[in-house]
């Protein structure tokens, strides 16, 4: 199934069906009162989260969702029947945004939660409504209000614990399809990852938490270079960041700090949430070179615990998920 995070649709509720203009015609009463009834209420435009969905590829489809108008009202000071309300299904971690202004209108995070997006208008009042000691025969009644219209944006986040932070191919799919059950496309080029990926990790049969592997970020990314800026928005609601660097590269101080700086560039925030550095790939460099590169880094300006790594040997992998889930358990204390 392709993997869709972003789309705009337009909705609008129900309007207000309008009043109904009669007088009571029986037979024995020559000169009935008014007797017209109210419109019903238009429906609403309800947006709820569906677990099973994962993705808003529906939404590519059908742009348009409109509730229901309220049927007018009858004779007999007889109510008009209620438009019925249009259920919008989206998946978990989905933000609704006015298009106009910009402004959140609400984050859909709970399997089965529900939010009124935009309420049906209100139902038209019937010419019994005005009858009034100086007016004992309305012939006039309200139209109904009109529903409410507006483009809205859906914006769907990922909702897991953690996030995989590195360049291109510094093996953040590798690791997630090791440590947990996610197949994510795997190769040795760089932007092999396209779309995020999301992996439940297993500590023991209570313990268990979420990953997700974003593609690779570039230098820029918080600027919109390479596919970084598309899917940042996947780990902000993460509580705690893996950053993987290839032990091969020659920088890998500056290659944290690098992608550090990126994602505080696209949401401060990120600046605040606990962090591990992993160096990757440590299976292909000897022992004495590995002992060399753990002497000489020095992440000394920051607090982030610091792993030695390699997904394809198995290296460090139960002291790394140990580790995530001691963050995860003083996060939790802490909120």
């Amino acid at each position: 199934m392709k993997f869709v995070d972003y789309s705009k649709i337009f909705i609008k509720s129900g309007d207000g069906g309008p009043g109904h203009v009669s007088f009571r015609k029986e037979k024995f009463v020559p000169k009935g009162g008014p007797d017209g009834g109210n419109g019903g209420k238009g429906g609403n435009v309800v947006f709820k989260v569906d677990p099973h969905m994962n993705t808003l590829l529906d939404f590519r489809y059908k742009k348009h969702f409109n509730a229901e108008n309220g049927k007018p009202g009858g004779k007999a000071r007889k109510t008009g029947k209620s438009g019925k309300d249009i259920i919008i299904r989206v998946p978990g971690g989905t933000i609704l945004k006015n298009v106009e202004t910009d402004e959140i209108i609400c984050d859909l995070t709970e399997a089965g939660e529900e939010f009124i997006a935009a309420k049906g208008g209100i139902g038209g009042r019937g010419n019994a409504e005005f009858t009034t000691a100086t007016n004992q025969a309305p012939r006039y009644a309200d139209p109904g209000r009109p529903g409410v219209e507006m483009e809205v944006l859906l914006e769907m986040k990922l909702i897991a614990d953690v996030g995989l932070v590195g360049f291109p191919n510094a093996g953040k799919s590798t690791l997630i399809s090791v440590i947990s059950a996610a197949k994510p496309k795997i190769a040795d080029y760089p932007f092999t990852t396209l779309v995020p990926n999301l992996g439940i990790v297993k500590i023991d049969y209570t313990k268990n938490f979420t990953v997700a592997d974003i593609p690779g970020l570039i230098e820029g990314a918080a600027e919109g270079k390479g596919l970084g800026i598309q899917f940042l928005r996947h780990v902000e609601r993460t509580r705690a960041l893996v950053f993987l660097v290839d032990c091969w590269s020659e920088t890998p101080v500056e290659d944290y700090e690098t992608l550090l700086n990126e994602l505080v560039k696209y949401n401060p925030d990120m600046a605040r949430k606990q962090r591990i550095i992993c160096i990757t790939k440590t299976d292909t460099i000897d022992k004495d070179s590995l002992e060399k590169l753990q002497d000489e880094l020095d992440f000394s300006n920051t607090d982030a615990k610091v792993l030695f790594i390699s997904s394809v040997a198995g290296i460090g992998l139960e002291n790394l998920k140990n580790s995530i889930w001691s963050i995860l358990e003083k996060t939790d204390k802490e909120n």
